[in-house]
């Protein structure tokens, strides 16, 4: 049995797509606890600015974003070949694998500790390893359901805009439906679960939170755009592994599945 699957090109090619889609999502949501500076990433003094009577302002962005063009192109490309319903089904997948996570972490954290790890690290500036461990791990319990909501909001309509798109172009302007879809659905995702994350649970001041909403958002813009050259080469390498006739059957096949 195992033997024929790993022989079937499109079900090798699916649990790939799939297994990079789940990875850097659960991995951006781990590492989306850090916050830092566009302007010092460049060499530059963060700017000040005043927003919305908001004082004190720079270009802060989650570390979240530096994989999440991966999940944009992911996205893309498992809708190209396999339609809405492989978007959906993966994106329920790691939706659920992400809170499985997130359990996970939480049970960990409620560990007991043992006393001479707590300070093992105190010499590089950690002076409470389960502080740390608590901070970095626990930092999204409160607002898991909220950025899994959004993120499955945000795939289903990068998903439907794709397919759609597609369905008036045809094979033509793929960069046009992966840039547009994305576009759209990350407008969503990003305005969503800044405001659970920042304004309803931390209690940051709306200026603050719409701010960083505005520069994640302006972020996730530009990456779509500059990220279009990323989604022909791997639709290219796809191509030439499928070979012509089951790319394109495989492609008609996600037309018509919603």
């Amino acid at each position: 049995m195992i033997t024929n699957i790993l022989k079937d090109k499109p079900t090798k090619l699916f649990i790939v797509l799939g297994g990079v889609f789940i990875a850097n999502a659960l991995i951006a949501e781990v590492i989306g606890v850090k916050l830092f500076s566009l302007e010092k990433l460049f060499g530059q003094t963060p700017f000040d600015f005043t927003f919305l009577g908001e004082g004190g302002l720079s270009f802060t962005l989650s570390a979240g974003v530096l994989i999440w063009p991966v999940v944009f192109i992911s996205t893309d490309i498992i809708n190209e070949y396999f339609g809405v319903r492989g978007v959906k089904y993966l994106s329920f997948l790691t939706a659920g694998l992400i809170a499985f996570a997130f359990i996970a972490f939480y049970l960990s954290i409620k560990l007991p500790s043992i006393d001479w790890w707590l300070p093992v690290n105190k010499s590089k500036g950690v002076p409470d390893m389960q502080s740390a461990f608590s901070q970095i791990l626990g930092q999204g319990m409160n607002i898991i359901l909220g950025s899994i909501s959004a993120f499955i909001l945000g795939q289903i309509i990068d998903a439907t805009i794709f397919m759609k798109i597609k369905k008036i172009t045809g094979e033509k302007y793929i960069w046009f439906r992966a840039t547009f879809s994305t576009v759209v659905s990350q407008f969503i995702d990003s305005f969503v679960v800044t405001f659970i994350a920042f304004y309803v649970f931390q209690g940051w001041s709306f200026p603050k939170v719409l701010a960083i909403c505005l520069v994640g958002y302006s972020y996730k813009f530009v990456m779509a755009i500059l990220m279009t050259p990323a989604v022909y080469l791997v639709h290219n390498l796809i191509e030439k592994y499928l070979g012509p006739e089951l790319a394109h059957d495989m492609k008609l096949a996600a037309l018509s599945k919603k």
